[in-house]
């Protein structure tokens, strides 16, 4: 599994958002760390082929996820920080059976199958529920169930944990570890990648630290306490 970035330049209204990123990431387990507005989720879009970059040449397992987007379902997926810009059907089984679908499974097929995926995570009860009545936290495992129902080969998190109860981020804890899916996972909360293979840490668009967690954590945690004294 790899993602390559060559030259990834991002530019909204002369303004860039992304600068010049090159990089190949092939670990199991990777953070993307920054405060707000560094360019992180803007990142994981162009990673997953939702955007297309200004210039630049990205490839995720040799596939161009902007122009093949077929390819690019079977290959990576993406939970959005609030499951409700993710979740565009009314019931949970329907949620499940359009990716299926969108993979070019047929409609009958697909909605059978999201519901024995939705058995194999307990959750058939689901199936004719209305999405919009879940928790939030409840939303956030659809979202997951409904990638994992795709079976991509990587998985982008975005701030996953936020707007989360305690019970409910120890739960979905759980199930990231298990998986075998090679993660991305976007925050600013560096307790959250202390056990990750590698941290890339964005500020401005561009990369400022990339390398072991104990490493860039603890110099993004310094960074921090001093913007903090000096009223950043």
């Amino acid at each position: 599994m790899s993602i390559y970035l060559q030259d990834i330049v991002l530019e909204f209204e002369n303004n860039r958002v992304i600068d010049k990123i090159t990089m190949d990431i092939s670990e199991h387990r990777v953070g993307i760390i920054g405060v707000n507005g560094s360019g992180k989720s803007t990142l994981a879009r162009l990673i997953t082929g939702l955007i297309a970059p200004t210039s630049g040449k990205i490839r995720v397992n040799d596939i161009d996820v902007f122009k093949d987007r077929k390819g690019a379902l079977k290959t990576i997926g993406i939970i959005f920080q609030n499951p409700d810009h993710q979740i565009i059907f009314p019931t949970c089984a329907e949620e499940i059976s359009f990716g299926l679908a969108q993979q070019g499974m047929k409609r009958a097929e697909a909605d059978k199958k999201a519901r024995v995926i939705l058995s194999n995570f307990n959750r058939l009860d689901w199936s004719d529920r209305l999405a919009h009545n879940l928790s939030q936290g409840q939303r956030h495992y659809l979202c997951l169930i409904s990638v994992l129902a795709m079976e991509p080969e990587i998985i982008i998190l975005d701030e996953p944990y936020a707007g989360l109860d305690l019970p409910t981020s120890l739960q979905l804890h759980e199930i990231l570890n298990d998986l075998k899916q090679q993660l991305i996972m976007i925050t600013h909360d560096p307790n959250i990648l202390a056990d990750f293979d590698r941290i890339i840490w964005m500020d401005n668009g561009e990369v400022i630290g990339d390398g072991p967690a104990n490493k860039i954590l603890s110099k993004f945690t310094m960074e921090m306490k001093r913007r903090a004294h000096a009223g950043y």
